[in-house]
């Protein structure tokens, strides 16, 4: 069963998704619902085709920053000051980045208007955060995704350079500011840097503990 929000800031239980994660339809994308979607460990994801869809997925893809993986030509890349990383100085940038840069094997963007104006004003109150990396005084990559607690719940990240992205993945966790980087869905490109599939529970005990 899918379930349709209305106007009251409530969810239904996350163990009720689809298969596929799907929870729930509709509802907007105020700042409070946002807030209340990562704490429950829900997260929006739709195109302009399409509601807004929530998906909570049964098995959740994370990384651990002590089972971060660098592999020696990285290594190379990092140790050799080609970029400067930076946080939160340009999100706006940041975001637009993410939603305009082109992806192998995908077809336009789901970051939409709407959520670029949802996820910034996040950013004003504090929840949403960047990385910015930079080549020269050229943005070369970044990433951006909201906090719970010292979860960093990853949204998008961008590469005009290569090995941007990454550089912005590796600075992020090795700030030890973060426990756990939720990637949320599984890539091949973070499985090979070390992330892996925890299941709901685990994650929850997590966020939950994040969370305070």
């Amino acid at each position: 069963m899918i379930f349709r929000l209305n106007d009251q800031l409530i969810f239904p239980d996350p163990r009720l998704a689809q298969p596929d994660g799907l929870l729930a339809i509709g509802g907007d994308l105020s700042a409070d619902r946002l807030m209340l979607a990562y704490r429950e460990g829900i997260f929006p994801w739709y195109n302009d085709d399409t509601p807004i869809l929530w998906y909570s997925p049964h098995e959740r893809f994370v990384l651990f920053p002590d089972e971060l993986k660098i592999s020696s030509s990285m290594k190379r890349v990092l140790n050799s000051h080609r970029f400067r990383v930076t946080f939160d100085t340009c999100f706006d940038d940041v975001i637009a980045a993410c939603s305009a840069v082109p992806r192998k094997d995908q077809d336009g963007t789901w970051i939409t208007a709407d959520m670029k104006a949802a996820y910034t004003n996040l950013h004003r109150l504090g929840y949403a955060h960047s990385v910015e990396v930079w080549q020269g005084d050229e943005l070369a990559g970044g990433m951006y995704g909201v906090t719970v607690g010292d979860v960093f719940c990853g949204e998008s990240m961008f590469s005009k350079v290569s090995n941007a992205s990454k550089t912005a993945l590796i600075s992020l966790l090795k700030t030890g500011e973060y426990k756990l980087l939720d990637c949320q869905v599984h890539s091949n490109h973070l499985e090979a840097m070390g992330a892996r599939m925890i299941d709901r529970r685990e994650y929850m005990a997590m966020l939950t503990d994040s969370a305070g």
